[in-house]
């Protein structure tokens, strides 16, 4: 586990299935349970996943969306990415080549929720151009 900013990335294991899984879920909740978790799963060491494991990556996901987070997938391989195409479950991860690429992408979104400086509807007019507009 290594962090980016206000991401953190931590690498899925070798075999992400129930025993596994559950070890791995142990380390992860607490990251889980923050508000506004930003996590990014590193699946560069990961080589086999099951059902279990789909099921361990929906409840992260599940608990991110709920404290208005996000999780994003990284480094999948492709017999990974085939099993979860396999179950229906591909679209709902967005998915990057590399850590580093979707640790990024969170601050580009970070970026657009700034505040503005005006309410999109109000135009600055002083006394004058109201008096004028009349």
């Amino acid at each position: 586990m290594y962090t980016r900013g206000p991401v953190v990335v931590m690498e899925l294991p070798e075999k992400l299935n129930h025993a596994e899984g559950k070890a791995f879920l142990v380390e992860l909740q607490p990251l889980l349970e923050v508000d506004r978790p930003r996590i990014v799963l590193d699946c560069s060491q990961m080589q086999n996943i099951d059902s279990a494991g789909i099921e361990i990556l929906l409840h992260c996901m599940e608990e991110t969306m709920k404290r208005d987070g996000d999780l994003k997938l990284a480094a999948l391989s492709p017999a990974s990415a085939a099993i979860l195409e396999l179950m229906r479950v591909d679209r709902l991860f967005e998915v990057f080549a590399t850590a580093d690429e979707a640790a990024k992408s969170f601050q580009a979104v970070a970026s657009l929720e700034e505040p503005q400086t005006l309410p999109w509807y109000s135009v600055p007019r002083g006394i004058a151009d109201l008096k004028a507009a009349s």
